[in-house]
């Protein structure tokens, strides 16, 4: 039986294959935004070691994982110095975005800028949160954004950085300018390693000199670990005690643990991702740009943004139907609807697999 509704996330790889009717193994996924050189073989070396570690309960303090997380987040640091208690490892940031979403939800108002990643309004409204919605303007996507004030002192604001689905950065400077005016801000920088580090805008430098400063980093995506769910926290270490509470004691399985320590090590693959990245996604966005009825956006991330002169439900079928290939429609952003998608940079040949399929159905459409 047919599929017939898009999942809200990407790589839901079982539904793609049920509308392609094929193996989810022959789908080509441009929908989830993973590194396609993963997991490093660190990764999986290490997992292979501490297959043992299965007939024991992880360590809830994760003091090895922290300790590793530390030293790498110490080496990006431009100045100051985190201990091992300003980090909480956590199940993806999704489950960070959990607590983090509790915290807001007790404030007044989170405000959020639209379009945004659809978890962030499930955690809002799990815990009864109020949404005041601050939208970016697409026809100037390339400038400076800009907030409203918050209507007082007890506010938040949830935002990531660099913007997902867009792809924009925006300046650790205009972040900094706003920790002054809310009571508690969240950035999930769960894309920031992509970029080189010299480019980074990231936020972790300030935590210690802004209580109310929330940082959130996947592990998953830049290693290619989405299977393992594997993030960060970086907050004040009593805000993160008091989330330690909130959880379940064991929230980071074993084989994740091994597999984070490792590839926080793997100065190897970075570099071979930032090579790849700064390459492939020039290459790939004039592409796209070149094809009739598209127009993709500038990304400093692993994605980019693609606005469509067509209908995108039926582009994303007719490609899975005629190419087995999935990209990721934007209907889970409501401010963004059926006209625009997002694709993954990959290897340039599947990269040119998608270039390829796409001006075919874009022909047709035509």
């Amino acid at each position: 039986m047919e599929a017939t509704h898009s999942p809200q996330h990407g790589g839901n790889l079982i539904w793609a294959a049920t509308v392609a009717d094929c193996s989810p193994s022959d789908i080509l996924d441009f929908s989830a935004s993973i590194n396609p050189w993963g997991p490093p073989l660190s990764a999986l070396s290490a997992i292979h070691r501490h297959l043992n570690d299965l007939n024991a309960y992880p360590n809830p303090d994760y003091g090895e994982l922290r300790a590793a997380i530390a030293v790498a987040v110490n080496d990006a640091m431009a100045h100051e110095s985190l201990e091992v208690d300003w980090i909480l490892p956590g199940n993806g940031v999704a489950e960070l975005l959990t607590w983090a979403g509790r915290e807001l939800a007790q404030l007044d108002a989170t405000y959020l800028l639209t379009p945004a990643f659809g978890d962030y309004k499930r955690t809002l409204n799990a815990f009864d949160g109020t949404v005041i919605e601050c939208p970016l303007s697409m026809a100037s996507i390339e400038s400076e954004f800009s907030l409203p004030q918050p209507s007082n002192s007890r506010s938040g604001l949830l935002i990531n950085n660099p913007h997902n689905p867009t792809g924009k950065l925006f300046s650790a400077q205009g972040l900094l300018e706003l920790l002054e005016q809310f009571a508690l801000v969240v950035v999930d920088e769960a894309f920031m390693d992509f970029l080189l580090p010299r480019q980074q805008q990231s936020l972790m430098s300030w935590v210690k000199e802004f209580e109310n400063l929330v940082i959130l980093r996947s592990l998953t995506k830049f290693y290619s670990l989405p299977g393992l769910r594997l993030g960060y926290a970086i907050a004040h270490p009593q805000r993160l005690k008091k989330w330690q509470g909130w959880r379940d004691p064991w929230p980071v399985n074993s084989l994740a643990v091994a597999a984070g320590i490792a590839v926080l090590q793997d100065t190897e693959f970075q570099e071979q991702t930032w090579r790849w990245l700064e390459e492939t996604r020039p290459k790939l966005y004039q592409d796209l740009a070149n094809i009739p009825g598209l127009k993709p956006f500038k990304s400093v991330a692993n994605f980019i943004l693609v606005e469509s002169d067509y209908s995108v439900s039926q582009l994303q079928l007719k490609l899975l139907k005629n190419h087995q290939i999935l990209i990721r429609d934007c209907l889970s952003f409501p401010s963004l609807g059926d006209r625009y998608f997002r694709v993954a940079v990959k290897t340039e040949a599947q990269n040119q697999r998608l270039i390829q399929a796409l001006t075919t159905v874009c022909l047709e459409e035509n």
